[in-house]
């Protein structure tokens, strides 16, 4: 469970932001990621370099650093979400003119690859994802991504038994299951939707009045499936003012996210565990900054990717997400 967001400002800044919703223990990191850093694709054991540095929210177990969202210097943003009964990966095969990497490792690889959209349809002509359990979960993760970049040019990639398919994303929202056209087409359910106050009517002789405002929205759907929170996140996303600057942005990107945002013990998998949100991060395609708070700690905090990250030769762990919290004396 997760939902993921973007949103411009009138300085037509772009940001990208998203809800990190799990059942599973997580420890998430803000990492650093230089240019020119190479890695080992874990299919493989090939060297893969990376055109462009990128700073990422993500958790290193067992050895392995994988990554939830993040990030680059170009501006080009993605982050990773849960695709359940639809991600269907590809075999490993022997096609040597055909790159294969893990699923765990795609938002890796488009980071440290992709300067735009335009780019990650050029990189995945020749890719082929395959699935690998992770760290985390000991399961293969069935994922889909959402990518956007400084252009505000948002995308969704799939791979289904279509294939892999990059979606244009002309709303900038997305969730899980089930796939990104199925939820573009199910907003058609919520025509009436509307912010403005209904008026008075009656059925025969009976007056009805709308009980004080918001009776325009009394269709949204108010649960934390992904349809109900792909619909209440389109609906504020498309109708809150538009920003003025990054400030008004980063304010109103989570002030959107909170009505998504899922409380512990709201959600109980089949497993017994809480499904919730573990943070919430915006990252500024322009300035390449991050804005995060955790559940335990909902003070905004900051990180950015600076000029002087270009002399790194390694990964630079930035520290824990979650920290603790102070409250502000007046």
């Amino acid at each position: 469970m997760c939902t993921a967001i973007t949103l411009q400002s009138q300085q037509q800044e772009t940001f990208f932001g998203r809800t990190m919703d799990f059942s599973y223990d997580i420890d998430p990191h803000l990492y650093i990621v230089p240019k020119d850093y190479v890695w080992d694709n874990i299919l493989n054991m090939k060297q893969i370099r990376n055109n462009y540095s990128f700073i990422g929210i993500g958790q290193q177990l067992d050895g392995l650093l994988s990554f939830f969202d993040g990030v680059n210097e170009k501006g080009f943003a993605a982050a990773a979400l849960y695709f359940a009964g639809y991600a269907k990966y590809d075999a490993l095969h022997a096609d040597p003119t055909i790159e294969q990497i893990a699923s765990f490792d795609f938002l890796h690889y488009i980071l440290g690859k992709c300067a735009s959209t335009k780019d990650l349809n050029r990189v995945v002509k020749n890719l082929s994802i395959t699935g690998l359990p992770d760290p985390v979960t000991q399961t293969v993760a069935p994922l889909h991504w959402i990518a956007v970049d400084r252009e505000s040019k948002c995308v969704v990639i799939e791979q289904t038994e279509r294939g892999l398919e990059i979606l244009d994303n002309p709303i900038g929202v997305m969730a899980n299951s089930p796939d990104f056209q199925w939820h573009m087409t199910n907003l058609r359910n919520y025509v009436e939707v509307s912010p403005k106050q209904v008026s008075e009517t009656a059925w025969g002789s009976v007056p009805l009045k709308p009980f004080g405002q918001g009776g325009g929205t009394v269709p949204l759907p108010g649960g934390y499936t992904a349809p109900e929170r792909f619909v209440r996140t389109a609906y504020l996303k498309t109708h809150v003012p538009v920003p003025y600057d990054g400030t008004d942005a980063v304010v109103s990107c989570f002030h959107i996210m909170d009505s998504v945002s899922i409380p512990e013990g709201a959600v109980i998998t089949d497993r017994n565990t809480y499904d919730y949100t573990k943070y919430t991060a915006f990252m500024n395609t322009n300035t390449c900054e991050y804005f995060f708070k955790t559940y335990d700690n909902v003070q905004i905090g900051t990180a950015r990717l600076l000029k002087e990250c270009a002399r790194f030769t390694q990964v630079t762990n930035l520290g824990k997400l979650n920290r603790p919290i102070s409250f502000e004396k007046i």
